[in-house]
C-alpha cells in the first residue's frame, strides 16, 4: 500500500511527459487523477491505521543494497505510524491543491505537472522511509523538481532564488548525511527502528557533535534563524503551487526529521540540548514576526511569517513532553494547511492585480468579496483565532514549554500578538480600504478549480479546530512512546 501511494506520482509523471504533443492539455487532468487517488489512500489508511498499537504499520521491508561482509544492509523499508500518516495526509490533500490551483499554467504544462508528481513522491518518500539511507535519498530527491519549478516557472529573480536554495539545502545535507553515517556505522544498521531502541556509545565521534550536524540539516529546511534567508527568496520567486508545496509540505520534513530522527534515535542528547533549542525557537518566532512586520510585498510577508510559526514548532519539539511534541506535529500540520490557503489567496490576487504590493492594493473587498472573506478567515486563523486550527496547535505548544522554559514561553506569547498585528494590518490594508479605481473590474474567485480548494482548506482548519481530537490521537500514537523515552 505504502509503495503504491509514494511512487504512484512518478509513474503518473512518465505517463504525463510522455504525452503526444496533441493531446497536451490532458496533463491537468490526468496530475489532478493521480493526486486524487493518492489522496483517497491516505485516507484509507488512515481509515484502516490501529491508534491502540504503538510503532510502525504497514511495514514493508526487504534487503535493497547488501553490504556483504560489512555486517549490515541497507533496506527498502517504508512504514508510518501516527505522526508519519498525519504528514502523509497533509501531503496527499496539499498537491491536490497544487495541482487545482495550476489548471491555468500554460508554459510547458506537461513538464510542469510531471515534476510536481516527482516532487510528490520525493516528499511521500521522506515521511514514509524508515531506512536512514533510503530517507536521505528521498530527501535530496525533492532538490531536482524543486530547483526546475521555481527556476522555469517562477517570476523575479528565480534563478537566484532557486539555486539559493538548492545550495542551503545541499549544505545542510551533506552534514546530515556525515551524521548518518556515523549513526549507521556505530550500531552497525540504518534501520531507523532498530536505532531508536539501541543505545549508541561507540561513535567514531561524540554524539553531541552527531546530533549537530544532523540538526544542521534539519534546520535548514525547517527553517531556524539565521539559516532561514533561503526562504523568502524562494517564497517570492517561486509560482503559486510551488509556493503552496514549499510552506506547506516541505517545512514540515524538517520538524519531522527532528521528531523522527534526533528525538527518536538520540534522546539523551536531545535533552542536553533543549535549552539552546528553546532559545533558538524563541529568535525564530520574535525575529520572523518583526520582519514580518516590515514586509510590504505579500508574499515576502506570508514566507517570514512562516519562519515565525516554524520557531513554535522547534519550542514545541524542545519541550521534550508528550503536550509539547504532539502540539508542533499538530502545528505542522495546522501551519501547512493556513498558510497554503493565504498562498493561494495572494496567488488569486496578484493573477488579477500583477502585483503583492500592499502599498498598491486597497479596497479588494468591495469588487472581489469571496477572496476577501476567504483572506480574512485565513488570516484569522493564522494568528490563532479559536475555533480554528492554529489555536488548538499554539496552545498545545505553549502549554508543553511552559512546563519546562518560562522564558522562550512568554516570548512565544509576545510572538502571537505580534502575529495579531501583521496580520490585521495586512488584512486591513489589501481588504478594506478605500477603493481604488484601479481595481474595479476586477473578476472574483468564480472558476471551479479556484472555489475547490478555498472550501476544502477552510473545511480542514475550522474541523481540526473545532474537533481536533481524531488527529490528535492519530499523533499521539508516535508521540507517547517518544515521550516515555525521554522520561
Amino acid at each position: 500500500m505504502l509503495t503504491f501511494l509514494v511512487f504512484l506520482p512518478v509513474l503518473g509523471a512518465i505517463v504525463v511527459a510522455t504525452l503526444p504533443r496533441d493531446q497536451e492539455r490532458q496533463a491537468k487532468p490526468t496530475a489532478l487523477a493521480v493526486t486524487c487517488i493518492v489522496l483517497a489512500g491516505s485516507l484509507l489508511l488512515f481509515a484502516l491505521f490501529d491508534r491502540d498499537v504503538s510503532g510502525l504499520q504497514f511495514r514493508e521491508r526487504f534487503t535493497w543494497i547488501g553490504a556483504g561482509e560489512a555486517g549490515f544492509n541497507i533496506q527498502y523499508f517504508l512504514g508510518i505510524d501516527g505522526l508519519g500518516l498525519t504528514m502523509v495526509i497533509l501531503t496527499a490533500f496539499l498537491f491536490v491543491v497544487a495541482i487545482l490551483i495550476s489548471w491555468k499554467v500554460e508554459l510547458r504544462t506537461k513538464e510542469y505537472f510531471a515534476w510536481l508528481l516527482v516532487l510528490e513522491t520525493a516528499v511521500l518518500g521522506v515521511f514514509t522511509a524508515q531506512d536512514l539511507i533510503l530517507f536521505f535519498l528521498f530527501w535530496e530527491l525533492e532538490l531536482v523538481p524543486m530547483y526546475l519549478l521555481i527556476s522555469i516557472w517562477g517570476s523575479g529573480r528565480k534563478d537566484y532564488s532557486a539555486m539559493k536554495f538548492v545550495l542551503f539545502t545541499i549544505t545542510g545535507s551533506a552534514l546530515m548525511l556525515v551524521g548518518f553515517l556515523v549513526l549507521g556505522f556505530a550500531a552497525g544498521t540504518f534501520d531507523m527502528e532498530l536505532l531508536a531502541q539501541m543505545q549508541i556509545n561507540d561513535a567514531a565521534i561524540p554524539l553531541s557533535a552527531v546530533f549537530l550536524l544532523i540538526f544542521a540539516g534539519f534546520a535548514v529546511k525547517l527553517p531556524i534563524v539565521p539559516l532561514h534567508t533561503w526562504l523568502p527568496d524562494a517564497h517570492t520567486d517561486a509560482p503559486t503551487a510551488v509556493s503552496v508545496i514549499l510552506a506547506g509540505v516541505l517545512l514540515k520534513m524538517g520538524g519531522y526529521g527532528m521528531l523522527r530522527i534526533l528525538v527518536g534515535i538520540l534522546p539523551d542528547t536531545t535533552q542536553d540540548y533543549a535549552v539552546w533549542l528553546a532559545s533558538l525557537a524563541a529568535l525564530s518566532i520574535l525575529y520572523g514576526a518583526v520582519i514580518t512586520l516590515r514586509q510590504t510585498d505579500l508574499k515576502r510577508l506570508i514566507a517570514y511569517s512562516s519562519v515565525s510559526h516554524m520557531g513554535y514548532v522547534l519550542l514545541g519539539i524542545a519541550a521534550l513532553g508528550q503536550v509539547g511534541m504532539t502540539g508542533a506535529a499538530l502545528q505542522m500540520f495546522s501551519h501547512g494547511v493556513i498558510t497554503g490557503l493565504l498562498f493561494v489567496m495572494v496567488g488569486m490576487i496578484y493573477d488579477r492585480t500583477h502585483t503583492r504590493n500592499v502599498n498598491e492594493l486597497s479596497g479588494l473587498a468591495h469588487v472581489t468579496p469571496i477572496i476577501a472573506i476567504v483572506m480574512v478567515m485565513a488570516g484569522l486563523a493564522s494568528l490563532g483565532l479559536p475555533a480554528m486550527s492554529g489555536f488548538v496547535a499554539e496552545v498545545m505548544i505553549l502549554l508543553g514549554a511552559g512546563e519546562r522554559f518560562v522564558a522562550p514561553t512568554i516570548l512565544g506569547v509576545i510572538g502571537i500578538l505580534l502575529a495579531a498585528g501583521y496580520i490585521l494590518w495586512m488584512v486591513q490594508r489589501v481588504m478594506f480600504g478605500p477603493k481604488d479605481p484601479r481595481w474595479a473590474e476586477l473578476p472574483d474567485a468564480t472558476s471551479w478549480w479556484e472555489q475547490l480548494p478555498m472550501a476544502a482548506m477552510l473545511a480542514v482548519i475550522l474541523a481540526v479546530g473545532i474537533y481536533p481530537a481524531p488527529l490528535v490521537d492519530l499523533i499521539d500514537q508516535a508521540i507517547l512512546p517518544l515521550a516515555g523515552r525521554l522520561g
